[in-house]
């Protein structure tokens, strides 16, 4: 199960309570004051982790707390302080904060008969206050402070009063609110029209597995296959599910589709050079990137260059120098994904666009 959007309540610990006591030994008259104080609470730390590649967990705890800290006891015993809490995400996850909303609030639920609690649902970022971009590999935030413990009465003994029952209550732990959402990172992302051969192509080309069929949105959601390179060097790329006209209105996966190449360095668009699918691969080409452009400008001045996939298909020889003449001064690589024709051309091209040490 794949989730990239999440709604979340996160409650740090409580501080342990001061204590309020007093010396009571054998031959030991008016011992004077011995409360220790309460422990600290856990604090909530959101922690990028390579390994973790979705929100899943989350989705299905959706409330995180911490432990509390222990309060004071006598004999000047100090409460322990309670750990943190570390919540493993994937690398590329934003951070916002969500007004205070009851969990029973169903806030924009799409569907009335879902579930009311904070699950994954549909929120416009936008909308939200940005708090943290972990965008790299072991990034931190701390989401919620632990809260303080509380003083013991050892504390408020002074020459005037040798006997003080005052302690302090430890300080409750910070909670709230927070929308999570996961932007895949990828060195070059492959966009394209459905059943233009994305994943096949990723599959050739790494070793990922992506779901192949003969049917449109086989891909629901970004895969993510890793390219070595001689030298040690490297690339990831990412196959970004096929996008349809009107994706800049969330139509169709609309947004889920389109938010996780933002962060690609590089966009390789791949149409159907045969035109297969009774679709025109220079109409494709220009609606790509009309998309982009209206759903954000600065996808519009992004690197690109054109893969003709489907070479081996009639009609490809046609309309590879159609291509070419649309867009002169774009890269064109043309291959056979299925055939795996043409692939070192491109491979050593995002070599040269985006590679790096390992």
């Amino acid at each position: 199960m794949f989730v990239d959007q999440i709604r979340i309540q996160a409650k740090a610990g409580d501080g342990g309570n001061g204590c309020s006591s007093f010396r009571r030994e054998k031959f030991v008259p008016k011992g004077g004051p011995d409360g220790g104080d309460g422990g600290d609470g856990g604090s909530i730390i959101l922690r990028a982790d390579p390994q973790v590649d979705t929100l899943v967990t989350l989705y299905y705890e959706p409330i995180v707390r911490a432990k509390s800290g222990e309060n004071g006891m006598g004999k000047q015993k100090y409460g322990k302080s309670a750990p943190d809490k570390i919540v493993p995400v994937p690398v590329g996850t934003l951070i916002y904060r969500l007004p205070d909303v009851a969990p029973h609030d169903p806030l924009k639920f799409e569907d009335e008969d879902e579930d009311p609690s904070p699950r994954r649902k549909k929120i416009d970022p936008k909308d939200l206050e940005l708090l943290a971009d972990l965008d790299s590999a072991d990034a931190e935030f701390l989401l919620a402070q632990g809260g303080r413990g509380g003083k013991g009465n050892i504390h408020f003994k002074s020459s005037r009063n040798r006997a003080p029952r005052q302690f302090t209550e430890g300080t409750p732990g910070e909670e709230g609110w927070f929308f999570l959402e996961l932007r895949m990172i990828a060195d070059a992302g492959l966009v394209g029209y459905p059943n233009a051969g994305k994943s096949t192509l990723l599959g050739a080309l790494s070793a990922a597995h992506p779901k192949v069929a003969a049917y449109p949105f086989t891909t629901l959601h970004p895969m993510v296959g890793v390219m070595d390179f001689p030298g040690f060097r490297r690339a990831t790329v990412a196959d970004i599910p096929g996008l349809i006209e009107g994706a800049h209105r969330d139509v169709g996966l609309g947004h889920d589709f389109l938010r996780h190449i933002v962060r690609c360095r590089m966009l390789l668009l791949v149409v159907d050079a045969a035109g297969s699918e009774g679709r025109d691969p220079v109409e494709d080409a220009k609606k790509i990137r009309e998309e982009l452009r209206l759903y954000d400008p600065l996808l519009a001045r992004r690197p690109w260059a054109l893969v003709a996939n489907k070479t081996d298909l009639p009609g490809a020889s046609e309309n590879i120098p159609r291509l070419e003449q649309e867009f002169p001064g774009v890269p064109l690589i043309a291959i056979s994904a299925q055939k795996k024709d043409g692939l070192e051309p491109l491979r050593r091209f995002i070599d040269a666009e985006v590679g790096h040490p390992g």
